[in-house]
């Protein structure tokens, strides 16, 4: 196990987290109906609406992947023109990213990051570029949810080396975003139920974001990634000769 498989573990984690924060994971429902254009109980039966949900559920996450990697390259491009600063601009990133981690956990409340907005439109824009578009909103339009954990990925990946390593993070992280988010829209009444059940957990699963945000800025700020690698490769090695992988 390497530095960069944690790497992109943490960071797709971190897309399902934000799938699963608490003001964006009770509004599924509603953004998939928005986009569809179908009615809940049309979802709920899935007549006829199941290849239409599929390919508009793809283009809507199709719409804030596209923003999150040019973020994503965007930050790393930023980082490399300031190399010489590297380790100064990592240091800051390792912090702002245990704030943000804090600020989850309700230990140090950032009242920037208290003001919600949101891009919206009354009506969707027609069709499936609709979708698309809307996407692109839901992906620059939502705090202090979606914003602590996207503006870490941002940080974390603003601390790679390569253009290349940047949008792959991004990449990973919108995989962890769009992944639940399309089987959701596909197994409507499942999600459903499972939004009953989930949202008696949602702050606890707030505050376990915020205790990850802590631990990968700490890592950050120590240069540990490499040493974790290692232990893990410890721990797990035993179990691969078991399994004999």
């Amino acid at each position: 196990m390497t530095p960069d498989t944690i790497s992109f573990g943490w960071v797709f984690l971190a897309g399902v987290l934000t799938f699963l924060s608490p003001c964006v994971l009770p509004l599924i429902p509603s953004y998939i109906s928005y986009i569809t254009g179908a009615s809940i109980e049309e979802l709920q039966t899935g007549k006829g609406v199941k290849r239409a949900t599929a390919i508009h559920s793809l283009l809507f996450i199709l719409g804030f992947s596209v923003i999150f990697v040019l973020l994503g390259a965007s930050a790393t491009l930023v980082s490399g023109a300031l190399y010489q600063y590297q380790d100064w601009i990592k240091n800051v990133g390792g912090i702002l990213i245990i704030l943000f981690g804090l600020h989850l956990m309700g230990i140090l409340p950032l009242h920037l990051l208290l003001k919600e907005k949101r891009l919206q439109w009354r009506r969707k824009p027609v069709g499936y570029a609709g979708s698309f578009l809307v996407g692109a909103a839901f992906s620059i339009g939502w705090t202090p949810c979606v914003g602590p954990i996207l503006a870490s990925v941002l940080l974390y990946a603003g601390s790679q080396t390569t253009v290349t390593q940047g949008v792959l993070m991004l990449a990973v992280y919108s995989l962890g975003m769009g992944i639940p988010f399309f089987f959701s829209s596909l197994a409507f009444n499942q999600l459903l139920t499972s939004l009953k059940w989930l949202r008696k957990y949602l702050n606890i699963l707030e505050k376990l974001t915020g205790a990850l945000l802590v631990l990968v800025g700490i890592l950050l700020l120590t240069n540990s990634l490499a040493w974790l690698s290692g232990v893990m490769t410890q721990w797990l090695a035993p179990l691969s000769r078991k399994l004999n992988i």
